[in-house]
Parts: C-alpha cells; structure tokens; sequence
C-alpha cells in the first residue's frame, strides 16, 4: 500500500498518527488533521513534538504505552476518552492507541465525536449489565445448591426421627408449607420464608431421644411418663442449636418453642406471651390445626368446624391470639394446602 493511499485513508478517518522514539520526540508522520492544528497550529507533516507537549492525560498515557512498545506487545493499546478544550471554548473528546508495526512505535490520535461517546457508554451500561446478571445468576446457583444442601439435611433428619414416631410424612411436610403460608403473610423475607419451610417440619425431631415405651405407647402417658415425653422440645432444640446454616438454627427455636404457651404455663422454659419466638409460635398453631383435623392412632379427627372451635378457645391461653387471627383469615390457603397434601391412606 503507497504512502498516499495511507494519508488519504489517515485524512478520512481524521486521524494523526506519530512515531515516537526513544529521546521522547513525536514525530507527525500524516498530515495533521484540522482538529490538531488548534492544539498545535505550527505542525505539519514531519514536524516533532516533545513529550512535555502532550496534554497531561496523554503524557500519563505514556508510561503505559512504553511499556506496550517494550514488551512488543500485539494489538492495541488505548487510552481511554479525555477531553479537552476545543474552538471557541467546545468539548472536544480525544483518544489515543500505541501500536507497534514492523518495530515502529506508533501513536495514533483521534477525536471521538458525542454520538460514537454515547454509543460507547451505552456499550459499557450494556456491558455492566450483563456482567451483574451473569454474577446474580451465579449466586442464584450457588444459593440454590446451598438449599438443596440444607433441604437434604432436613429430610434426612426428619426420615431419622420419623421412623420412631407416628407422624404421617403428608404431617410434616403440610407443617412446612403452613408455616411458610403465614411467614408470607407476615411479610417475611423469602429466604426466612424458605428457612421455615424446611425448618418447621423437624419441630419434633427430639423425639429421637425418648424412649420407645414411652413415645409409641398407644395410650393416655402417666404423669412421669409425659415430663419425659416433654423433653424432646429441648432435645430437639440442642440437637439443632450451633450451627452455621441459618435453617436449622431457626430449627433449632421452633424445636425449642413450639409447646411454650402464651400464658407462660407452657415447657420447656415457661416463656409468655411475645418472649416466644415468633416461628415457634406460628408452629404451635399449625401444629394444632394439623393433628386436630387428621386422624391419629389414639384419635379420630375432628371436623374443621370442631376443631376451629376448639382452637378459638386455644388462643386464649395458650396460642397467640394475634397469629391465630392472621391463621383464620388465610383458612383457605390452610384448607387448600391440606387437601392437596393428604395422609397416603386417606
């Protein structure tokens, strides 16, 4: 390719291109554009630059741009845009690239008009956007097996207590999904709402430490019988308790809490009233509601009707009247999640 063509193409582009050397003179290999006569309106083809000359920006630049020559580095390096003070006091938007061609260090300068800035800060919002949807579908994953991981431990836990106590597994998973219902409704977050999805279900998973005379006994429990029986609550929430998975943590408080009673005449720790965490609290009403309404070795079950009738009396004393307002008024949601949920041999 001649050397005309070359400054033609240059002039086209508008485009000044100099070959620096190692006595930090520029030298204006292209004749320059009008642009560059503002800056410098002595320079023409051949000319010589000292780097002193360059604006701030560019001179900064070329620490970065010797390092590229040096280590012959292919590609382009560019500066980035800087603007500068154009004719009659205007914007002029400028950059520049280091290149090495055949040995021969060249520094190209061009002036970046506002749309090409626009298109090119609308790239990089483009660019940023994309970049932060990739990172929050990577934590969506990693979340998602973090809970996969966490539902995993509670089934197995569950699975390890169930095969010591009566508890249907449609029973705890409706205890789950209750409890879930009315964290929504009480406007939870949703990680808190999934942590108590997977968390109420083991409220009663200290009953792997009662013994098997006492836990699968088919009748009424003697008095002796029934303080023990009433240990696993506290079984159940040191089982749980320590742990660095938010999840049964919260497990932990409703294994805990789950048969404290709003007049403090509940166990293990005769908490009352709002001193009951608020998980073990829902819990205890769903748990009610759940083995009222369904059949049980030592019971039939009760209409709905009966049982709602029952419960209003409940929570006078011993469920949070607050919460059993909130349970009543999402009694649909509660129906609907039972119905879809039934014992297999219902």
């Amino acid at each position: 390719m001649s050397a005309t063509i070359l400054e033609n193409l240059y002039s086209e582009l508008d485009i000044a291109v100099f070959a620096t050397s190692k006595n930090d003179f520029f030298t204006c290999i292209t004749p320059p554009p009008s642009w560059l006569l503002h800056f410098y309106p002595t320079i023409n083809k051949g000319s010589h630059l000292s780097q002193h000359e360059l604006p701030d920006f560019l001179q900064h630049f070329m620490f970065d741009a010797e390092d590229h020559w040096q280590r012959k580095q292919k590609g382009q390096l560019k500066s980035g845009l800087w603007m500068e003070e154009g004719p009659a006091g205007s914007e002029c938007l400028l950059e520049a690239t280091a290149i090495l061609v055949d040995d021969d260090r060249l520094l190209m300068l061009n002036v970046i008009d506002k749309d090409h800035s626009n298109r090119q800060e609308k790239q990089l919002m483009r660019d940023n956007l994309l970049t932060q949807e990739k990172l929050e579908l990577e934590v969506h994953r990693r979340t998602q097996q973090i809970r996969e991981r966490e539902e995993e431990i509670a089934i197995k836990l569950i699975a390890a207590a169930g095969k010591r106590d009566e508890e249907t597994g449609a029973h705890i998973r409706r205890i789950g999904l209750y409890s879930a219902e009315m964290a929504k409704e009480l406007g939870w977050p949703q990680l808190l709402i999934d942590d108590i999805k997977l968390a109420a279900p083991m409220h009663d998973i200290g009953k792997i430490g009662i013994p098997d005379n006492i836990l699968q006994k088919p009748g009424r429990l003697t008095e002796a019988e029934f303080e023990i029986m009433k240990g696993h609550a506290s079984i159940g929430g040191d089982m749980l308790a320590g742990s660095d998975i938010p999840m049964l943590n919260l497990a932990s408080v409703i294994a805990n809490g789950h048969h404290e009673k709003w007049d403090g005449t509940g166990y293990p720790n005769g908490l009352k009233a709002e001193e009951i965490p608020e998980a073990a609290r829902i819990v205890a009403i769903v748990d009610v509601y759940d083995a009222l309404v369904h059949k049980r070795v030592y019971k039939d079950a009760f209409p709905e009707a009966e049982a709602l009738a029952i419960m209003d009396e409940m929570a006078i004393n011993h469920l949070d009247p607050n919460l059993y307002r909130l349970f009543i008024s999402i009694i649909d949601k509660i129906r609907e999640i039972k119905d879809q949920n039934q014992d297999d041999d219902v």
